[in-house]
């Protein structure tokens, strides 16, 4: 009976994967990464927004690739070996996030989120909530908020 108790707490526990962009931490769920890439110059498309660098061959896939600094509103990435793609599962799809670096997985409680303060008009769209470990914040990114309904390559 005991160990039940003990693994039902433990399924409770958020994972996350930490990763930094513009100087900043986020996160997102762990079961939303499918891989971790080291940076590869992506083929532009035309008419593509500003965010998206463009795609990548991923073993045979086409993958389109978001600079996550410049869809957040930090800037465009100077991208170069050091950076990495999350390639992540957005809809039915998969879909690279280009981010600064990946820094972590982090088991924490479900109370450690707290809500995202509506100080900005868009920032709650983007943000599902702060995670607050020791004296860190870190932004717990929505996937589903990085593209516009409109837009779907991802699929």
């Amino acid at each position: 009976m005991l160990r039940e108790e003990s693994h039902a707490g433990a399924a409770e526990k958020l994972e996350l994967m930490l990763f930094r962009v513009s100087g900043q931490e986020y996160c997102i769920d762990i079961q939303d990464v499918r891989e971790i890439r080291g940076w590869a110059a992506a083929t532009p498309l035309p008419q593509a927004p500003q965010y998206v660098r463009g795609v990548i061959n991923l073993r045979g896939a086409v993958l389109p690739i978001v600079d996550l600094a410049e869809r957040l509103g930090f800037g465009r990435t100077e991208a170069s070996a050091r950076n990495a793609i999350l390639v992540v599962r957005m809809g039915d799809g998969l879909v690279g996030l280009l981010v600064d670096e990946v820094s972590e997985i982090l088991t924490a409680e479900p109370n450690a989120l707290q809500p995202t303060p509506q100080v900005c008009e868009n920032g709650r769209s983007f943000v599902k909530g702060i995670l607050v470990e020791g004296d860190r914040l870190i932004s717990w990114i929505v996937l589903e908020e990085v593209l516009p309904r409109e837009l779907d390559i991802a699929a």
